[in-house]
């Protein structure tokens, strides 16, 4: 499940032909820089409702709306029919398809997100691409960076893969959906269709059509009241 196709409906997004070639989909993201310098022509068809930053090598579409306090810094290429909502964050090396959300308190940085794709509410999004319908809860973070260092690695039940990247979030294949406050570590990769239950702490491969269930217990106490202290 690490060639695009197996991960992604290319039909979903205008820039497949950054897939050309990648036996493993992590691989475009060495890419993202290279494209956007070859194929942006910079552009705003966009409407702001309030006042953002929008740096000069940026291209956004028709019908794209742009909240007060928004920075994108670009390179960025980002579609028709978005929302870029309050204090968005987007850095540089990102492409955003049509019918996305990028909501309030969220950074990108070097990713794609396929049509669609929904990034609401204070989610960091590094060095990873999103599918097509893929659906972050609040809170979500996809790190992308190993805390001790060097090359991040894919691991799944039967080998392990070196990426050749220092940094490398996550895969999440189309129509994926990430539950509120996990975190995704460095090299995940999500199948299609399949779900991450809330504040999860997941690392590795995740087949398609599959649910990753957080079974971590709750105690419960008495309450005892203060004049019994």
């Amino acid at each position: 499940m690490f060639n695009p196709k197996e991960l992604f409906d290319l039909g979903q997004t205008e820039h497949a032909a950054l897939f050309e070639g990648c036996g493993f989909a992590w691989q475009v993201l060495a890419r993202i820089g290279d494209y956007l310098g070859r194929h942006l022509k910079p552009g705003l068809h966009n409407k702001c409702q309030g006042i953002a930053y929008i740096g000069e090598h940026v291209y956004i579409g028709p019908g794209t709306i742009v909240e007060d306090g928004a920075m994108i810094r670009g390179p960025a290429i980002i579609g028709r029919n978005c929302q870029i909502r309050h204090n968005a964050y987007i850095r540089e090396n990102v492409i955003i398809g049509d019918d996305c959300t990028v909501g309030n308190a969220c950074e990108v940085k070097n990713s794609l997100l396929f049509n669609r794709a929904t990034v609401p509410h204070f989610n960091y999004v590094g060095d990873s691409v999103l599918g097509h319908g893929a659906h972050l809860g609040a809170g979500v973070v996809l790190s992308n960076v190993k805390a001790l260092g060097g090359n991040v690695m894919v691991v799944s039940k039967e080998e392990r893969y070196d990426s050749g990247l220092s940094k490398f979030g996550a895969l999440i294949g189309d129509h994926a959906e990430i539950g509120c406050n996990s975190v995704l570590n460095p090299g995940s990769i999500i199948g299609r269709r399949s779900v991450i239950q809330p504040c999860t702490n997941w690392r590795g491969v995740l087949p398609e059509d599959m649910i990753a269930k957080n079974r971590s217990s709750v105690e419960l106490v008495i309450r005892r009241n203060l004049d019994d202290r």
